[in-house]
């Protein structure tokens, strides 16, 4: 395929709520640009960026997926991304390697809870965004009030910047056609067809508005430019090569948020999306130069003043040879510099994705982000230190890799097999080290307990789901030290079920899930004092131990504190350690339920011993003993962990949502308003929370989200730790080993 340079690329992530029609648009744009023979379809799989099984088998998007288009003499890489709340973290990263988003809105909903995200996210990362108004011809599109309702819903949630640069044609026919109010030509189209426009004359009843329309837009693009309101005001228009360039350096410095109207499913409009991504979207190059930083290894070398050090200078990609004396090698340390998306830089690449092929192996997705990468090339792994070789260099259409002899500055690309490279690695020239990092990542909002089925199954989980973790950073897959359970965290149950699937399908282990044990303590509220006595006497020498111990509750989160007041030697000093490892044995078994025993401090005043029979073991039991004694008179109670939860939804399911969280024990911290959504801050008991995705997305019609974070342990009520010492087993110990 021909190669492009950064000025011929656009890069474009389409990004919007769940079922707003983003892979069926790309699909329609791709046949629209004859790269398909067909438009691809996402409910029988066969759209480009719809190929995971998963995907197609729920009918959602899950993970982020690449597609290009070819366009008169412009090269559009389309980045797919999820819309389903729990998977919002991949739309934030698909952020990362692109100039531009194209927000897509759901005609007959208008902007969604997702949609109102996934904007937040290009707001900070600071890309420019244009509104693609999807399913238009949907009856309802509008919810039934048409244009002006549409339009007036973004202006609400995002202001008056948002602005139509075109006009929907919608008559008898239904949506039909589009009015560019640029250039005031009409393009009319045939639902269901190529997606090829005819130019054709403006609607004699669509006149008038399309004259105020463009009055409007034009209006708003003079705006905060003087040469171009001195123009407006003399001749009262721009003309259309002026407001050309103009409309498209407000859209890159984010000052006009354009609003199109397209139909993905009819392909109504598709080709004339493609234009205004090629003469309006920013390119590669247009953007200014990114920020960068020395990797960590440049960085220790700096710092050790061992020379070598790699400056990230203010034009992009100083070469430092730092002595660590407050030359290059120090700046390098600070870290912080710019490199601009150019041929004539040094050659880098970010690693942005990692798909876990079954065929191919590991594929690694990556932006040109300076120079130029030829089949073949070697690069150096700043991250990991290594060298790796790019060998068949490729772009991806969707699972599809089609291979190219070289990409430039700001491209997109792909390459299998690489030896080390994960997910946030950069890769590039020797001598000119820099990091990108990537946004960071949610913490998971569910965890299940994961057990294997056969023996079989075990020998492959932990391999199987090492490679899908290299794919999804919100894997989390670990063995609870304090219930010994293997557990598996990721964004919600619809996620965990998927990665189950995968594991099933793809490497043939089968587990089973389970809800994970809550990791319950146990601890005093309460003083008690004991003597612990062991006494054996068998053939030979015997055992002997004696201590008085002295027990006393801690602050909350203090741990375990020990303390020796012997004095006159009654316990022989090499002998106090013995009790101390005695306790801790016991309170490691628990004295109510099994539980660990936290927060408190022993004291040993007082004991005796036997010049022959007393030993380490002696002592020991002697101070298990002594334990469990002052445990019975100390208040013995049940400590929980307490999530600090944070929920955000839509103002009208507030009430709901209080009353959900005072049913499950919460104390809710505080509420503020986030537009037009709700955020609330809770404590709830980890206990409350174990099934709290699939209830939120019921009561919240799927629009609600939340994260949660381990915050602290508190006492368990009463009446909720009886019931959890009925299905408990009290711990019984042995006072021999």
């Amino acid at each position: 395929m021909k190669i492009y340079q950064g000025s011929e690329i656009r890069n474009v992530a389409v990004v919007g709520h769940s079922h707003s029609g983003k892979t069926t648009l790309i699909a329609a744009l791709l046949h629209a640009a004859h790269m398909t023979a067909q438009q691809g379809r996402v409910q029988n799989g066969s759209a480009a960026t719809a190929y995971d099984e998963e995907e197609v088998a729920r009918g959602i998007t899950m993970q982020n997926a690449v597609a290009f288009a070819e366009w008169q003499g412009v090269k559009m890489n389309l980045v797919d991304t999820p819309g389903f709340h729990i998977f919002c973290h991949e739309a934030r990263a698909a952020l990362l390697p692109v100039e531009c988003a194209a927000v897509v809105v759901n005609a007959q909903n208008g902007v969604e809870a997702v949609t109102e995200r996934v904007w937040r996210y290009a707001e900070e990362a600071n890309v420019p965004r244009i509104v693609v108004m999807n399913q238009m011809d949907h009856p309802m599109a509008g919810g039934g009030g048409g244009l002006s309702a549409l339009i007036e819903g973004l202006h609400e949630r995002w202001g008056r910047t948002c602005v139509p640069v075109q006009l929907p044609i919608v008559d008898a026919q239904g949506f039909h056609g589009v009015v560019d109010l640029v250039t005031m030509e009409a393009f009319y189209y045939t639902p269901n067809g190529d997606g090829q426009g005819k130019i054709g004359e403006v609607p004699a009843g669509m006149t008038h508005a399309a004259k105020e329309a463009h009055e409007a837009l034009v209006e708003l693009v003079a705006e905060g430019k003087d040469e171009l309101m001195e123009e407006f005001f003399a001749e009262g228009t721009i003309p259309e090569q002026h407001l050309i360039t103009a409309l498209h350096e407000a859209i890159r410095e984010d000052r006009i948020f354009p609003v199109l109207f397209v139909s993905g499913e009819m392909n109504v409009a598709c080709d004339h999306l493609l234009d205004f991504f090629k003469v309006y979207a920013p390119a590669p190059v247009e953007r200014a130069p990114f920020a960068v930083h020395a990797p960590a290894a440049v960085q220790a070398v700096a710092a050790n003043g061992n020379g070598g050090g790699v400056a990230v200078a203010s034009n992009g990609h100083g070469n430092g040879n730092g002595s660590g004396n407050g030359g290059p090698g120090e700046a390098a340390l600070a870290g912080i510099g710019f490199r601009a998306v150019a041929d004539s830089e040094p050659a880098a690449v970010m690693v942005y994705k990692t798909m876990a092929d079954p065929f191919a192996g590991r594929i690694s997705f990556f932006k040109v982000a300076s120079g130029v990468v030829k089949n073949d090339a070697s690069l150096e792994n700043y991250t990991r230190r290594g060298v790796e070789k790019l060998s068949h260099l490729s772009v991806m259409q969707g699972r599809k890799a089609v291979e190219v002899a070289e990409l430039h500055a700001g491209d997109l690309g792909a390459v299998a097999k690489l030896r080390d490279t994960l997910t946030g690695d950069m890769l590039g020239q020797k001598g000119a080290e820099i990091q990108v990092d990537l946004y960071p990542l949610p913490e998971p909002a569910m965890t299940y307990a994961i057990e294997p089925k056969t023996r079989a199954d075990e020998d492959k989980l932990a391999p199987a789901i090492h490679k899908l973790m290299e794919e999804d950073l919100l894997i989390r897959f670990y063995r609870d030290p304090q219930t010994s359970e293997f557990l598996i965290a990721g964004a919600g149950q619809p996620h965990i079920e998927a990665i189950v699937a995968r594991l099933k399908k793809r490497y043939h282990a089968e587990v089973t899930l389970k809800s994970p044990k809550v990791p319950y303590r146990e601890t005093i509220r309460g003083k008690a004092e004991a003597q612990g006595r062991h006494k054996k006497q068998t053939g030979g020498h015997g055992q002997f131990g004696d201590c008085r111990i002295r027990i006393e509750p801690l602050p909350r989160g203090s741990g375990f504190e020990f303390v020796s007041e012997i004095f006159g030697g009654s316990i022989p000093r090499q002998f106090v350690p013995a009790v101390e490892k005695g306790i801790l044995d016991s309170a490691s078994r628990g004295y109510l339920a099994g539980y660990p025993v936290v927060d408190f401090k022993v004291t040993v005043y007082d004991g005796s011993y036997h010049e022959v029979d007393s030993n380490e073991l002696s002592f020991k039991l002697a101070g298990r003993i002594a334990f469990r004694k002052c445990m019975e008179q100390a208040k013995a109670c049940l400590l929980e962990p307490i999530m600090k939860v944070e929920i955000e939804a839509p103002e009208q399911f507030a009430g709901t949502l209080m009353g959900d969280l005072n049913s499950r024990r919460g104390r809710v911290q505080g509420m503020e308003a986030r537009g037009r959504s709700t955020v609330i801050n809770a404590e709830v008991p980890m206990a409350e929370m174990l099934s709290y995705g699939t209830q939120l997305t019921s009561m919240t019609q799927g629009k609600g989200t939340y994260r949660m974070e381990m915050d602290h342990y508190d006492v368990v009520p009463q009446q909720a730790a009886e019931k959890i010492l009925a299905g408990a087993k009290r711990p019984v110990e042995d006072e021999e080993e």
